[in-house]
C-alpha cells in the first residue's frame, strides 16, 4: 500500500486540493471511447505486411491475383505522398527518409511493406500473407559499437557511415585529469525497451464530405503537431486536415511522433475518400513499434580525498535504431544525455563526446524521462563508486556532491539553469524515510535467509516544459512558443476550458478545471475541459516533456483572470458596486451583502443584453490568453529516491523490500493526482532497472516478441511506495509549478542497482548493466571469486 507523509487537503477545489480526477467517472465505468471503440459505417480495418528481415533489398513485390484493389505498396501512394523527414539544423546532423511503406529496402525487422484492407481485421492480415515479396538480404547492423566500425554495413548508403550525429562538449578536463588524487573508471549499458501503454498506437481516418476535410482521429499526445505533419507528408493544406484525438490509453512519448502507420492510413482516406482503422497489437508494438532508452556509457570521473566530485570524462553511445522519426529525431537522446549527464552535482570540469549510431532495428522515440533515467544511472552508480574508492558511506558522498540550496538558482556546467530547490534536503529526508542508520546496524549481521541487503539512492532534476530557446538550440524545426488556452462563461454558468494539450491519463482534465476554479470560484462539476481537437481549441504543440501544467495550467490561469476581471465588472455593474468590492465565495459572486450567480452573469451577457452598460467591454466572456513562464530555459523538479533490497547471491534473486520517494515538483495542483505520477512512473522504472529488455541476435530478429519473453513488473514485483513532499516553488512560473510526469521513472534503476552493488559489496561484485537481472547478477558474484580469492 502506497502512503504519502502528506496528510489532510486544501479546503476548496482550486490549486492544492486533493481531489478525485473527473475524468475518472467515465474510465471506471468502462465509458471511454478509444480508437477501438469507434464504429462506422463501411469503416474497413488495415493490416501491414511487414518485414520479416532487418536490412535488405526489395527485389520484387505482387499482389495477390483478384485482390490489386485491396493492397497497396509505396508505388501506389508516391506521387501524393512525401517520405517523413526529420530535419535540424545542428552540425553534421544527416537525414534519413522514412518512407510510409517501404521504398527499395528495408532497415529493420517491422518495417512495414504493404498496406492490406478487408472488412476485418483477420481478413486484413490473412491477405497480407498471400503478398509476394523477394529479397536481396544484406548484413545488419545491431549494436552500436558494430555501427561505429569503418567496415560496418549501412544502414544508410547515402551518409558513408552510420553516424547520424557526433556531439561534444568540453569544459576543460585535462588539468582536473592529472592532478585528481581519485580517479573512478566504469562502463554501464542499458537496456533496449518497449514503451507499452495500455493502448498500443492507433487511428481512424476518413473523409469529411461537408467540411470538405481529411479527419484523423489518432490516439496521440500532440494532435495539433500531427495535423502539420500530415499536411506536409499529404500535401494538403492544414486547414483541410483535422486531428481529433479519442481517449488516449497512455503515451509515454511513443505518441508525440508521426507514425508512418498514421501517414499511410490518412493517404488512404484522402484518396479512396472512405473511413479505415488500424489498431497496433502488442507483437506489433514489441516487434516494429518505436523503441528507447539503449545507451553505452564509459565514464571516467575525477574526485578529491573524501569523494568530492572534481571532474567528469564520457563516452555515449545511442543505437537510435534506422530512421529519425518526425518531429523529434532520434539525435535528440544523445544530445540529452550529454548535457543532461551532471545531473544534480557542483563541479565544473566536464566533457562528453556522443554518438547517435543508425542500427537496423526499429526507430527511437523519446520514453518518459528521454536520456534520463539512462544518464541518472550512469552518474549515481560513479558516485556510489567514488564513495566505495574513498571508503565513505555513499548517502555522505552525495549529500557533499549535490548543489546546495543556498546557491539556487543554479547554472550548472552544461549551462542547465536549476529554478529553485534543496537537493540536499531531499536526500536527508529520503535517509530519515528509509531508515539508513538501521539499515547499516542490520547488516553488520547475517540475514536469516542468507540474502544479502543493500540500501542505495538515487537523486535527479527532471527539466520540464522547457521552452522556445531550448528546442531552438536543439536545431529542431518545429520550437513551442506560447501556449494557449480558452475559457468561456455560458449562459447557464458553467464553465467550458478549451486546451490544445491533450490528456493522456495524466489528470489534466482535473487539474486544469481546478486552476480554473483557483481564479474564479466555479465548482468542479460546472467546469467542462475540453482538449486536443484541431477543429475546436488553440494551437498547442502537445504534451510532452512534463510540460503540462506548467504551460496549459499557465495559460489557463491568465484566462481565467482575465475572465474572472471581465465578470467582476459586469456583477458591480449589476450590484451597484465597484469591481473592487467584488469576490468570488461558495461558488458565487459577492459584493457585501448582495450575490449573484455565475448564471446571472451568463444570462445577462447572452440574453438580457439591455441590461448592461453602455460602455461595456465587447470582448465578453469567453478568453484566450497565450503563456509561457518568464524564464522559459525550464523549470526543474527533483527527487531523491532510496531503495533498500534483498539479494540472493545463491540465485541472483533481487527482492525490494522498502522503497521511498522524496519529490519536489514546486505547487502540487494536486497531490493525489502528483503521487498517482510518481507511483506509476517508479513502477515503470522498476520495470527498467529489474525486467524489461528487447534483446536482438546478430541478423537484427528481435527476441522479445511476446509478454512471455519481454517482462514487465507485475503487482507482486512492486513494493509498498512511499512519498514525500517538499514544495519549493519555481519563480518563473504561474503559481510556482513544475512538471512532474515523467520524473518517477528517472531514478529507479539508480538507485535500485545501487542497492544490489551495496548488498554484492563484501563479494567484490558490482553490476553495471540494467535490467539487473538474475544472470547478470550471478555472472558479477562469479566473475569476482577470482579476485576475492587472491586478496
Amino acid at each position: 500500500m502506497a502512503a504519502s507523509t502528506v496528510e489532510g487537503t486544501v479546503e476548496g477545489e482550486g490549486i492544492g486540493a486533493r481531489v478525485r480526477r473527473k475524468e475518472d467517472a467515465r474510465h471506471l465505468m468502462g465509458r471511454g471511447r478509444f480508437v477501438g471503440d469507434i464504429q462506422m459505417p463501411g469503416m474497413l480495418e488495415v493490416a501491414f505486411l511487414r518485414s520479416p528481415v532487418a536490412h535488405a533489398h526489395i527485389r520484387s513485390l505482387a499482389k495477390p491475383q483478384g485482390r490489386e484493389d485491396q493492397v497497396f505498396f509505396w508505388s501506389d501512394m508516391a506521387a501524393a505522398v512525401t517520405p517523413i523527414i526529420t530535419r535540424s539544423s545542428l552540425p553534421g546532423y544527416k537525414l534519413s527518409s522514412y518512407y510510409p511503406l517501404a521504398h527499395e529496402k528495408v532497415r529493420y525487422v517491422g518495417e512495414g511493406i504493404a498496406l492490406c484492407v478487408a472488412p476485418s481485421r483477420a481478413e486484413a492480415e490473412d491477405l497480407a500473407e498471400l503478398v509476394a515479396v523477394d529479397f536481396d538480404e544484406l548484413p545488419a547492423v545491431t549494436e552500436s559499437e558494430q555501427g561505429k566500425a569503418k567496415d560496418a554495413p549501412l544502414v544508410h548508403e547515402e551518409w558513408g557511415d552510420n553516424l547520424c550525429l557526433v556531439t561534444d562538449f568540453d569544459s576543460g578536463i585535462e588539468e582536473v585529469a592529472k592532478t585528481a588524487p581519485v580517479k573512478v573508471v566504469r562502463e554501464y549499458r542499458t537496456a533496449r525497451q518497449c514503451m507499452h501503454p495500455m493502448e498500443g498506437k492507433g487511428l481512424v481516418a476518413y473523409w469529411d464530405f461537408q467540411a470538405d476535410q481529411l479527419v484523423v482521429i489518432t490516439s496521440t499526445q500532440v494532435p495539433h503537431l500531427i495535423r502539420t505533419g500530415l499536411s506536409e507528408c499529404l500535401g494538403l493544406d492544414q486547414s483541410r486536415v483535422r486531428v481529433s484525438p479519442p481517449d488516449v490509453g497512455g503515451g509515454f512519448g511513443y505518441k508525440c511522433l508521426l507514425q508512418p502507420e498514421e501517414v499511410a492510413v490518412a493517404w488512404l482516406a484522402m484518396t479512396h475518400k472512405g473511413a479505415y482503422r488500424w489498431v497496433e497489437d502488442r507483437r506489433e508494438h514489441l516487434t516494429a513499434g518505436a523503441n528507447a532508452r539503449q545507451h553505452h556509457y564509459k565514464v571516467t570521473a575525477y574526485a578529491d580525498e573524501r569523494g568530492r566530485l572534481l571532474g567528469l570524462d564520457a563516452e555515449i553511445n545511442v543505437d537510435i535504431g534506422a530512421y529519425s522519426v518526425w518531429p523529434f529525431s532520434a539525435c535528440l537522446e544523445a544530445a540529452q544525455a550529454g548535457g543532461n549527464l551532471p545531473g544534480p552535482y557542483d563541479f565544473r570540469a566536464y566533457r562528453a563526446r556522443t554518438y547517435s549510431v543508425a542500427t537496423n532495428k526499429p526507430p527511437f522515440a523519446p520514453y518518459r524521462g528521454v536520456a534520463r533515467p539512462g544518464v541518472c544511472f550512469a552518474i549515481e552508480l560513479t558516485i556510489d563508486a567514488i564513495a566505495r574508492a574513498v571508503g565513505r558511506d555513499p548517502a555522505d558522498v552525495r549529500a557533499e556532491n549535490l548543489v546546495q540550496a543556498a546557491q539556487m538558482p543554479y547554472t550548472n556546467v552544461t549551462n542547465k539553469h536549476y529554478d529553485s530547490g534543496d537537493y540536499p534536503g531531499s536526500l536527508a529526508k529520503a535517509r530519515e524515510m528509509i531508515g539508513l542508520a538501521a539499515i547499516r546496524e542490520r547488516q553488520k549481521g547475517r540475514e536469516p535467509d542468507g540474502r544479502r541487503i543493500g540500501v542505495g539512492f538515487s537523486t535527479y532534476t527532471e527539466q520540464s516544459a522547457h521552452g522556445t530557446k531550448v528546442f531552438a538550440a536543439w536545431g529542431l524545426p518545429l520550437v513551442p512558443g506560447f501556449e494557449q488556452a480558452t475559457v468561456k462563461l455560458l449562459a447557464d454558468g458553467t464553465l467550458e476550458v478549451r486546451a490544445g494539450i491533450h490528456t493522456i491519463g495524466q489528470g489534466l482534465e482535473t487539474t486544469l478545471a481546478q486552476v480554473a476554479n483557483q481564479a474564479l470560484g466555479i465548482p468542479l462539476k460546472d467546469i467542462a475541459v475540453k482538449l486536443g481537437d484541431t477543429a475546436s481549441t488553440p494551437y498547442s504543440t502537445g504534451a510532452y516533456a512534463s510540460r503540462g501544467m506548467v504551460m496549459a495550467g499557465g495559460a489557463v490561469s491568465k484566462s481565467a483572470t482575465e475572465l474572472a476581471g471581465r465578470v467582476k465588472r459586469l456583477a458591480a455593474h449589476l450590484m451597484q458596486c465597484k469591481p473592487e468590492d467584488v469576490d468570488f465565495r461558495q461558488g458565487r459572486i459577492h459584493a457585501g451583502e448582495a450575490s449573484l450567480s455565475f448564471a446571472d452573469i451568463g444570462k445577462a451577457w447572452y440574453l438580457r443584453p439591455e441590461t448592461l452598460p453602455d460602455d461595456i467591454d465587447t470582448n465578453g466572456l469567453e478568453v484566450t490568453q497565450g503563456y509561457k513562464p518568464d524564464v522559459d530555459s525550464g523549470v526543474f523538479s527533483y527527487a531523491t529516491h532510496a531503495a533498500l533490497v534483498a539479494v540472493d547471491p545463491e540465485t541472483g534473486m533481487v527482492e525490494i523490500l522498502d522503497y521511498v520517494i522524496v519529490e519536489d515538483c514546486g505547487q502540487m495542483v494536486n497531490p493525489m493526482i502528483v503521487e498517482g505520477q510518481a507511483y506509476g512512473g517508479a513502477a515503470q522504472g522498476i520495470g527498467t532497472a529489474l525486467f524489461e529488455e528487447s534483446p536482438y541476435d546478430s541478423s537484427g530478429q528481435p527476441l522479445a516478441s511476446t509478454l512471455i519473453d519481454y517482462l514487465l513488473p507485475g503487482p507482486t514485483e512492486l513494493p509498498g511506495f512511499r512519498i514525500g513532499h517538499m514544495e519549493t516553488l519555481s519563480p518563473y512560473s504561474a503559481h510556482g509549478i513544475k512538471g512532474v510526469g515523467e520524473g518517477g521513472a528517472i531514478a529507479p534503476a539508480g538507485a535500485i542497482v545501487n542497492a544490489i552493488n551495496d548488498a554484492l559489496q563484501e563479494l567484490g561484485a558490482e553490476i553495471g548493466q540494467i535490467p539487473a537481472t538474475p544472470e547478470r547478477i550471478l555472472d558479477a558474484i562469479f566473475a569476482a571469486q577470482p579476485k576475492q580469492a587472491a586478496e
